[in-house]
């Protein structure tokens, strides 16, 4: 069987078993959240065998660092996702509520959200996202085919494994939860084609990735990932809260999405902040200045490119502005609307950036990496759409359902 053919068929099987589970009470919905939760957590070891052969492989080709510990599980990541299933289990059904009007000719009109159907995700090394984006997709009674990347191959049967178990346990056709196994690039673009029986397809992962699928898909897509993030410390910043801040965007984990790739100074106070911010650092960093930062660190000098490039690494471009006029325009003109952040004591420049930045997630005084469907109260997230149609931000339950119009009338005619 050719790849095509092989997507296909998974992606008919969930198409067949969606039918049957789209409305499954919470309830038994949960139930299987629940059980995926402690098959999880009591089948750690097997999970982490696996999880060592993909990290072992993943080395041997040289996968950088950053990289490595996005695919890493250990027994603390495994517990977090268990975690995170019975938060999703605490969490409102969106399926079924609504709204209801009535119309002057008597027609009952009310609109409730329905799933989707069979929503696809093709994503990088992120075993993470394998739990998190079928969960979300059973939460809300869809389907779900999973495409991860080739380095985490093996973690990703493991999880799947026990999530479709649960599912079995419970009385659900295990082929809700579809894996394709098929790691070629080919069984990618097949799923792109899969027009009929995907209703929407999430791509996850980094630039190029989400680009590919974004200009090759036939099914519905939704952008979501690519993080060229930025901090700007105002004039007006508290400089001891701006070292804070800026080292937890960039260093507490630089390979994910919400972590800035920018940082940007205020004229003002760049001779007091820069050296302070590099004495702080606490694990090195190559950082890449514009001439007016060299002139007041020692880094490399920063390339046009530099200001549109997301690192995913321990990479930092650098830049002195003038002031907020130079940032937003510097941010609005390379930024994938993701994650921006200023420092700053000043309420107007503060709601002067919330208003004119363009991005899924505008924060002031706080952390860009806060932009994730945990942090946010959605349990877990499929992805953080930086597009402006359907959902835009973390998306949560609500994002993974559509409407239906449920009309009832008296013999009402037009």
């Amino acid at each position: 069987m050719d790849s095509f053919e092989y997507v296909r068929s998974l992606c008919t099987a969930a198409k067949n078993a969606a039918p049957g589970f789209s409305s499954a009470p919470t309830a038994a919905k949960n139930a299987v959240l629940g059980r995926m939760a402690e098959l999880l957590s009591d089948g750690k070891d097997e999970i982490i065998r696996a999880n060592r052969l993909d990290l072992s492989l993943a080395a041997e080709n040289r996968v950088p660092a950053p990289m490595l510990d996005r695919l890493k599980l250990d027994e603390k990541r495994i517990d977090s996702i268990a975690a995170s299933l019975r938060e999703l289990i605490q969490l409102a059904d969106p399926i079924g509520s609504g709204e209801r009007t009535v119309r002057p000719n008597g027609l009952v009109i009310e609109r409730i959200r329905v799933p989707l159907g069979v929503v696809a995700i093709i994503y990088e090394a992120r075993p993470n996202v394998t739990v998190d984006a079928a969960a979300l997709c059973l939460k809300t009674g869809n389907a779900c085919i999973l495409r991860g990347g080739k380095e985490a191959i093996n973690t990703n049967r493991a999880l799947v494994s026990a999530m479709r178990k649960a599912l079995a346990e419970n009385g659900f056709a295990p082929e809700l939860i579809g894996l394709v196994d098929d790691t070629s690039r080919e069984s990618s673009t097949a799923l792109m084609r899969m027009r009929g029986l995907v209703d929407l397809l999430v791509p996850r992962g980094g630039r190029g990735l989400i680009k590919s699928v974004v200009e090759n898909a036939d099914v519905p897509v939704i952008e979501t990932g690519a993080g060229n993030c930025h901090l700007y410390v105002d004039a007006s910043a508290d400089l001891d809260m701006a070292v804070k801040v800026a080292l937890n965007a960039k260093l507490s984990r630089p390979s994910v999405c919400n972590a800035i790739e920018t940082l940007l100074v205020h004229e003002d106070v760049a001779a007091e902040f820069l050296p302070r911010f590099v004495a702080s650092l606490t694990h090195p960093l190559e950082i890449r200045g514009c001439e007016r930062t060299r002139e007041l660190i020692d880094c490399l000098p920063a390339a046009e490119s530099d200001w549109d490039t997301e690192y995913d690494d321990y990479i930092l471009a650098v830049k002195v502005v003038s002031g907020i006029d130079e940032a937003i325009a510097h941010i609005n003109a390379h930024n994938t609307q993701h994650s921006e952040a200023i420092i700053t004591r000043s309420m107007a420049n503060a709601e002067r950036f919330r208003r004119e930045i363009d991005a899924a997630a505008v924060y002031v005084n706080a952390s860009t990496r806060f932009t994730d469907g945990g942090e946010f109260g959605f349990g877990a997230e499929l992805g953080i759409s930086t597009q402006k149609l359907h959902a835009r931000g973390p998306m949560g339950l609500e994002a993974l359902t559509t409407t239906k119009y449920l009309v009832t009338g008296e013999g009402q005619v037009r």
